[in-house]
């Protein structure tokens, strides 16, 4: 039986604080290289110290990303249903389980049955992710540029070889 193809969609989120994280932005990249980015309101009051010396700086840089809360859910459904090739299934990588969280949770909980989640975390190459930024002049810790990082970086694990018995035939 041949296995289903899934197209991948890179997922990064920037939030409020470790604790109890609110999303701040999302960022989406399609191994097709279509892309996405939101940013929503959040409480201020609510960010860590690291939150609003780093990601806060580097919010409000790009063209129409701000939405309201509440149109997140039906922007990243139609975003996806476009991306989706063919009605395919799609996996979304992530590299921390917060962020699968908190899009499901922009997607007020209704993830539609042809999306799969995948953590890629041992899947993502310190080098190449650093690589990234290095070459392409960008901070990190902005959702749209931590996704696009982890789309180049992503190498997919090779299964390892299973040895049986401890003696050449």
């Amino acid at each position: 039986m041949e296995e289903k193809t899934r197209m991948k969609i890179f997922i990064d989120t920037e939030y409020t604080n470790l604790h109890a994280p609110g999303l701040i932005s999302i960022g989406l990249v399609a191994e097709t290289g279509e892309e996405a980015y939101f940013e929503v309101e959040y409480d201020a009051n609510e960010c860590s110290e690291f939150v609003r010396a780093v990601v806060v700086p580097l919010l409000g840089h790009e063209p129409n990303a701000i939405v309201q809360k509440h149109s997140l859910a039906a922007l990243l459904r139609t975003w996806l249903e476009i991306v989706r090739p063919r009605r395919q299934d799609i996996t979304i990588c992530f590299d921390s389980q917060t962020d699968w969280d908190l899009l499901i949770v922009a997607l007020n909980y209704q993830v539609p049955p042809w999306v799969e989640p995948r953590n890629v975390c041992y899947e993502i190459g310190d080098l190449l992710y650093q690589d990234f930024f290095a070459r392409e002049g960008l901070p990190e810790h902005h959702a749209l540029y931590d996704a696009r990082a982890n789309a180049y970086a992503f190498r997919e694990r090779i299964a390892p070889i299973e040895v049986i018995g401890s003696e050449r035939d």
